[in-house]
């Protein structure tokens, strides 16, 4: 992904619970003690970015400041509806950008079972996806509720698929050519 792409940035943003292993002098104020400090133990939300740098030293063998823990977004529960069906979960209420910040995650952490839930989940929301961008009135009625629930991602697979279908309709003659 390049430095300047908007949807890296805002995953980045997204936040996730750490807890502090060590005492930070000063840095109460994360917790709303402007002056007093951070205590082990603490559990704070912080941005991806900043979680994943303050987390470095375990990588690295010394000790780690904070160690992170999945997101809301990624917990068992969620992961459980997306087994059950994928199709009924609303993604974009987790996580306006649900699958990169699946993937951010999973470079952090060693998850076979998540990797294979959340393939299955992409499978089959896109199947749907392209049915929905294919049959505009579908996308109307009973769809509706599942077009809301989509992520960044499968939004603009949505927007590929039903501009691909519409292009396809003029070259077959179906429709005719927008006027420019």
């Amino acid at each position: 992904m390049s430095y300047y792409d908007v949807d890296s940035i805002l995953t980045d943003a997204q936040k996730l619970p750490c807890t502090f292993e060590l005492e930070v002098p000063g840095l109460g104020i994360l917790e709303g003690n402007p002056g007093e400090d951070l205590k082990p133990g603490t559990r704070i939300d912080l941005p991806l970015w900043l979680g994943e740098m303050l987390s470095i030293g375990a990588r690295l063998g010394t000790s780690r400041l904070v160690s992170l823990d999945l997101p809301s977004a990624l917990s068992e529960r969620v992961m459980n509806a997306l087994k059950a069906d994928p199709r009924t979960v609303d993604l974009r209420a987790l996580a306006p950008h649900f699958y990169n910040l699946s993937e951010r995650i999973l470079e952090l952490f060693e998850e076979e079972e998540m990797v294979d839930v959340l393939s299955n989940t992409f499978r089959k929301r896109a199947a749907e996806i392209a049915d929905h961008a294919h049959n505009p009135r579908g996308a109307m009625g009973d769809g509706v509720e599942f077009l809301r629930g989509l992520d960044e991602t499968e939004r603009q697979l949505f927007r590929i698929a039903h501009d691909s279908a519409k292009q396809m309709r003029i070259w077959s003659g179906e429709a005719k050519k927008p006027k420019t």
